[in-house]
């Protein structure tokens, strides 16, 4: 079963490209090769637009989990006799799941849903109030797990840390396969796991291993984890130095065409640095220049030194 937790695309309303990539994507894993796959979607797509036929494409072996009113209702895969109940919760606010279960949070008893974690525990218990003992129980979501580590490129889910949720309701469950987060990482437990992003998004992540998580799950055993590196066609770095020196060492860099932030450390002016750039790194995607003062900071000194010496 190939698991996909949420971010199919990068916008709710997404390009013709992607859409097209997906499918072509979709018919080779779930049709050419006949790997049963399951996504949910994530807070950078529309549930709506993604979950678009899931009832139907369920008979190709494609399960799309975007609907909040079905998260105890899991997808139940078979595989060398083996019974696999897998659940999902897609991304959701607290709003969304207070208007969702309003009927049933209006009940006397009923838990306050004040935040991100209320809201994500509150759905996580009507999953464990209905799972079976007996059988592998596999948890899909796409939410922030508190103490995680973020990357520059990831949208923030709300301000000030009250998006982030807890990892000790997820302990009950064989295997919780996250998204949301682009470092691989584990928290709470080894089997609450993060796979990571495919590709890097950021120069945040140019240092981060990117990979797949392989999972086997066998009755009565604890998960074997395997991390199955990706290897990119370009890799995302940072290079620092002056321009002369780059450009020297970008001539015999057998990787000039990754993508590239260049931080120039020369303090004189030059004339398109850019365009030198490129000659040996075509695809610098920014430039920054830390050691080179603005005008209004060269005034600033230039004023400075004025007053000292009236003054002396």
């Amino acid at each position: 079963v190939l698991i996909v937790a949420g971010d199919i695309y990068d916008r709710s309303v997404p390009p013709a490209s992607a859409v097209t990539l997906l499918d072509e994507t979709l018919h080779r894993i779930c049709d050419e090769l006949a790997v049963p796959m399951i996504m949910i979607s994530g807070n950078h797509d529309s549930a709506e637009r993604l979950s678009f036929g899931a009832r139907q494409l369920q008979r190709s072996g494609l399960h799309i989990l975007g609907d909040l009113q079905q998260v105890a209702e899991p997808v139940v895969i078979t595989i060398n006799g083996v019974e696999n109940h897998f659940y999902g919760i897609p991304y959701c606010d607290p709003e969304s799941v207070r208007h969702t279960f309003s009927g049933e949070l209006q009940q006397e008893g009923a838990p306050e849903i004040k935040g991100y974690d209320s809201a994500h525990t509150f759905l996580v218990d009507k999953i464990k109030a209905v799972m079976p003992t007996d059988t592998n129980n596999v948890l899909i979501s796409h939410c922030f797990v508190a103490g995680a580590e973020e990357s520059d490129s990831e949208r923030p889910l709300s301000i000030g840390g009250a998006d982030q949720v807890s990892s000790s309701p997820l302990l009950a469950f064989d295997y919780v396969a996250l998204g949301h987060l682009h470092s691989p990482q584990y928290r709470g437990a080894e089997t609450i796991r993060y796979s990571g992003s495919l590709l890097k998004y950021s120069f945040s992540e140019q240092h981060q291993r990117k990979s797949v998580t392989k999972v086997e799950l066998l009755p009565g055993v604890d998960a074997v984890i395997t991390q199955l590196p990706l290897q990119a066609r370009r890799n995302v770095r940072i290079l620092e130095g002056e321009l002369d020196g780059l450009i020297l060492s970008g001539a015999a860099d057998e990787h000039c065409d990754d993508y590239v932030l260049v931080r120039l450390t020369d303090t004189h002016a030059i004339l398109d640095p850019m365009g030198k750039l490129r000659q040996v790194y075509p695809n610098v995607l920014h430039l920054e220049r830390p050691g080179l003062m603005s005008e209004g900071q060269v005034r600033c000194a230039r004023d400075t030194l004025k007053r000292g010496s009236l003054e002396m």
